[in-house]
């Protein structure tokens, strides 16, 4: 029913070109087009993408699915780009690599899309098969033996060995993305959201590696799409074995009633270094008292925006937009420079007495462009302040002050590696730590509601110093 794809050579840059124009695209005359795959998958995938919990549309309900592209990496293995429309909404793309079979195994019930009524796949189950070990597997095949499959393109580093018939796992806890884990050797993330263009956690891992920053896993291989035009869809790494994530160990040290300074001062230097080779190996911009100002305009506009959202931002929005405008005024004459984007305790891992960074996607809900746009270093600062003050909510009763402890520690140890401290920008702090707790606050309402006190009272704390 579907043409085999062919192999070109491999590539060993994740910016050069393709080798190879082959195509496996479904053969017309085997009766499967993307629109008539469509008449049997559109029913399943209504129930099932809603459910997921990458998926960006909860809550409103799905006007249009459309193929963007569908290649077959192996007999019975599709791999899809899914537009999807929602009511007063963007359009949004999506990653899928769905199974078809007759029936499933009692090994993949949990994996179960479902069985179409209608179309060329009425009567077949349908399934995510990233949850397939077998079809896991093969995928890892693919990166070990780069090629091409119709529009996909597979590459890796040459001086890299990938072993063949590592086990895979997928990893718990993702929400935007997907991991697998092979053989605890490597790690391999599939962005689900897809946002055309080379994303940054390909972009910048890969920038850091070759500087000799040693705080970032190197991209190992990675594969992306030519159709509608270049985009990363999955990138392997290695996989820190015995590595625990910050978040975890932070609500380790809360149970156990112990100080997590010397970790929070450690995690502040790990994060100053990161800046510094960002800045090395990333053209920084120069200062920009214009851009300070559309800074506070863009914060205030996600404000107002949020504020009609959640109704208890409202008593808040007079004095946090007097935040951002504090830090129009006051902004420094450092240069802006690429940075994590989204730094947090659940971007860092700790492996042994080491810190390293990870997941430099950025919030994959704000535009790919404004991910790779050079912003303030000290926004990371924030996202990871924010960070502490979230770990110390998890654990009841509130500890505010094991949050103060950190964050001081954090700053100082930051300070301690980048020679200027965060802390004497703090109109500045002020202001983007603001902004991620509306964001915060727009993210815990439409998701977890019983998480929005957290983020309501970082915004009551910060209003009043406004």
């Amino acid at each position: 029913m579907l043409k085999t794809a062919s192999h070109s050579q491999p590539n060993s840059q994740p910016n050069s070109q393709p080798n190879s124009q082959s195509d496996s695209r479904p053969d017309p005359h085997g009766g499967l087009s993307p629109s008539l795959l469509m008449t049997s998958l559109a029913a399943p995938l209504r129930e099932w993408l809603p459910r997921q919990r990458w998926f960006a549309g909860k809550g409103r309900p799905l006007t249009d699915l459309s193929v963007v592209s569908m290649t077959e990496l192996h007999p019975g293995c599709l791999h899809l780009l899914l537009r999807t429309g929602h009511a007063g909404s963007p359009e949004h793309c999506y990653q899928l690599v769905l199974g078809v079979r007759e029936e499933l195994p009692p090994r993949l019930q949990h994996a179960v899309i479902g069985r179409p009524s209608a179309g060329p796949l009425a009567g077949l189950s349908v399934y995510d098969a990233l949850l397939d070990p077998r079809s896991a597997g093969l995928l890892l095949e693919r990166l070990r033996v780069p090629g091409a499959a119709g529009p996909l393109r597979f590459e890796r580093d040459a001086h890299t060995e990938i072993p063949a018939g590592l086990a895979p796992r997928l990893l718990d806890g993702e929400q935007s993305n997907t991991s697998l884990v092979y053989g605890d050797s490597f790690i391999l993330k599939l962005f689900r959201r897809i946002q055309y263009g080379i994303n940054p956690d390909l972009e910048v891992p890969w920038a850091l590696a070759g500087a000799g920053c040693a705080r970032v896993p190197a991209p190992v291989a990675w594969f992306w799409t030519t159709e509608p035009r270049r985009t990363t869809l999955g990138v392997l790494q290695p996989f820190l074995r015995g590595a625990t994530d910050g978040w975890t160990l932070a609500l380790r040290s809360l149970a156990a009633g112990e100080d997590f300074g010397d970790e929070s001062y450690e995690l502040g230097r790990a994060t100053a270094e990161v800046h510094l080779a960002l800045a090395e190996v990333f053209a920084p911009g120069p200062p920009d008292r214009r851009g300070d100002g559309r800074l506070a305009a863009a914060m205030t506009g996600r404000l107002e925006s949020a504020a009609r959202q959640v109704p208890a931002l409202a008593p808040y929005v007079s004095r946090l937009r007097a935040a951002y405008d504090d830090a129009a005024v006051s902004g420094p004459d450092r240069p802006a420079q690429r940075i994590h984007g989204d730094l947090h305790l659940g971007q860092v891992l700790r492996a042994g007495n080491r810190w390293f960074v990870i997941d430099f996607e950025g919030e994959p809900a704000r535009p790919l462009a404004e991910r790779r746009r050079v912003q303030a270093p000290v926004r990371d600062v924030a996202g990871m302040l924010r960070s502490f003050d979230y770990a110390a909510h998890a654990r009841r009763p509130w500890q505010p002050d094991w949050a103060g402890r950190c964050r001081e520690a954090y700053c100082a140890g930051y300070a301690a590696e980048a020679a200027w401290d965060p802390r004497a920008e703090a109109a500045l702090l002020r202001a983007h730590e603001t902004d991620r707790a509306v964001y915060e606050a727009l993210y815990e309402a439409r998701h977890r509601p019983d998480w929005l006190p957290v983020p309501m009272a970082a915004l009551a704390r910060l209003a009043a110093e406004a």
